[in-house]
């Protein structure tokens, strides 16, 4: 199984709807890629860094769980610009993504 994260770094002056991002983006998400073979999403809200007081590193990532990764880059080669296209509805941040194989 492998898993997609896009994580959206905490900056100053930057901003970031959860409820669109949970709400909306990710049903699209959702809709446009369970066909290819998408078993999940989640979406974490960052709360606190690791040290007491320190800010979260991350305001927000998303997980996308796919068997393969053929089925993830199949269904973002087609809804991919659209699924990138709703990004600026809900934040002004560049999201930063990893591709990772679930081993443990």
């Amino acid at each position: 199984m492998v898993r997609i994260s896009v994580l959206y770094a905490t900056s100053e002056g930057k901003k970031f709807d959860h409820d669109y991002y949970v709400n909306r983006h990710m049903k699209l998400v959702r809709e446009r890629l369970g066909s290819f073979g998408l078993v999940r999403t989640e979406v974490d809200k960052g709360m606190a860094g690791g040290a007491p007081g320190a800010p979260a590193p991350y305001v927000a990532i998303g997980h996308v769980y796919f068997n393969s990764l053929d089925g993830f880059q199949k269904g973002m080669g087609q809804h991919g610009k659209e699924i990138m296209g709703d990004v600026p509805n809900y934040t002004n941040i560049q999201p930063q993504i990893q591709i990772s194989e679930i081993i443990g």
